[in-house]
């Protein structure tokens, strides 16, 4: 499957469809992951990964555009939400250069920045190396997408 779209419905007990993501989740305070779950899950699911990128970053990397916030992978299929400040699946590199989640914090006086967290769903089990970042994960699982969704949150810095 191409990466499309799919029935998978993704979201948070921390903020709705469009909604502000509370300063909590944020590199501004505590910079914790913020819970999510899904549901809607494609026939034959294996494994998750979810991710959180910032497209409204006015930043290019290697040929990528926006920054990405969270890589997390080799979720198992019975794993259908994350609980804040989570630690299950394997932790990819962020665009800060770390390990795990790092919050929202757009450049100040930058205005309103869209985060998108996408839950992707997989065809097999997949045991990744830790630290992957995001183009070196979506090139390991492509083949394997069944189906994904994604939760929009938005953020803005004083």
């Amino acid at each position: 499957m191409a990466f499309a779209l799919s029935d998978l419905q993704l979201s948070s007990a921390a903020f709705s469809y469009h909604g502000d993501i509370p300063p909590k989740h944020s590199g501004e305070a505590d910079d914790v992951s913020p819970q999510l779950e899904w549901q809607g899950v494609p026939e034959g699911t294996q494994s998750f990964a979810v991710i959180c990128h910032d497209p409204d970053a006015p930043l290019v990397q290697h040929g990528q555009y926006g920054f990405v916030h969270w890589v997390v992978y080799n979720l198992p299929a019975s794993v259908t939400s994350l609980e804040e400040n989570t630690r299950q699946g394997t932790r990819g590199k962020n665009d800060f250069g770390n390990l795990g989640y790092g919050g929202p914090m757009p450049p100040e006086k930058h205005g309103k920045h869209h985060y998108y967290f996408w839950v992707l769903a997989l065809d097999c089990q997949t045991s990744l190396p830790e630290g992957l970042a995001l183009p070196g994960l979506l090139e390991a699982i492509e083949p394997n997408l069944l189906g994904m969704n994604r939760l929009i949150g938005t953020y803005q810095r004083d």
